[in-house]
């Protein structure tokens, strides 16, 4: 089960034990209007499970058939499932519906590098990485094996930026044989002192894995690099 799933599952446990704390509560009754504390922290509740599990990516549930589950746990009846099949049931939505995401996002991907391609001064290489000097550098190239110091600037091909040290004023020093594969390729066609953008299809970058909260899997990725200094 990937974390994702056991965090919603837990989320789940974790409300679950709030509503028990209200002894004889069932949630039978309700009319419709949050006429006591009860009702509106079960409402506050519902809210809560709903934000995060639009968040997470279940784009439409069942509410009666959630309503059941939550009915037959207060009931001590959960003959309609057992833990273990809710788990493998959450794993594999969860693992079809990225699937999915990365292969609409390697298609858009795709098009956008081969309309990118066609650009006055854009290069791509044998591995499919792209790239676009800005500057070129005076210094000496790093190896796969050295420690750079750079400043970059790293955007998804709608321009939504995921991570900057521009932005955040503070280069960052990193072994090259350490990062995506189009940072490890790309960096030793720069030269100290160079500024350069790239294009990094996702097969170069992270997959079909989704990186933080905004690198989704699939995604092809951009960034502006300026290579301070090469060491050891």
């Amino acid at each position: 089960m990937n974390r994702l799933a056991k965090g919603i599952i837990v989320m789940a446990l974790v409300s679950f034990a709030l509503f028990s704390c209200n002894e004889g509560s069932t949630g039978s009754q309700f009319s419709g209007e949050l006429s006591n504390l009860e009702d509106s922290v079960s409402y506050a509740l519902g809210m809560n499970i709903g934000q995060n599990l639009k968040q997470s990516g279940f784009e439409s549930i069942n509410a009666l058939a959630m309503a059941k589950a939550i009915t037959e746990i207060y009931a001590g009846d959960s003959s309609s499932m057992s833990q273990e099949e809710a788990g493998m049931i959450i794993n594999d939505y969860m693992s079809k519906q990225s699937e999915s995401a990365a292969a609409g996002a390697k298609q858009l991907g795709m098009e956008f590098l081969a309309e990118n391609a066609t650009k006055e001064g854009v290069n791509t290489t044998a591995s499919g990485l792209q790239y676009e000097v800005i500057q070129e550098g005076e210094g000496p190239s790093p190896l796969a094996t050295s420690n750079v110091t750079v400043h970059y600037h790293g955007t998804l091909i709608d321009g939504t930026v995921f991570d900057s040290s521009i932005e955040r004023g503070e280069p960052a020093t990193f072994p090259l044989n350490g990062v995506i594969p189009g940072w490890t390729e790309g960096l030793q066609l720069m030269k100290e002192g160079g500024k350069t953008r790239f294009f990094i299809p996702s097969e170069l970058a992270y997959g079909d894995r989704a990186a933080g909260e905004l690198i989704g899997p699939g995604s092809t990725l951009i960034f502006d690099v300026e290579l301070i200094q090469v060491g050891e």
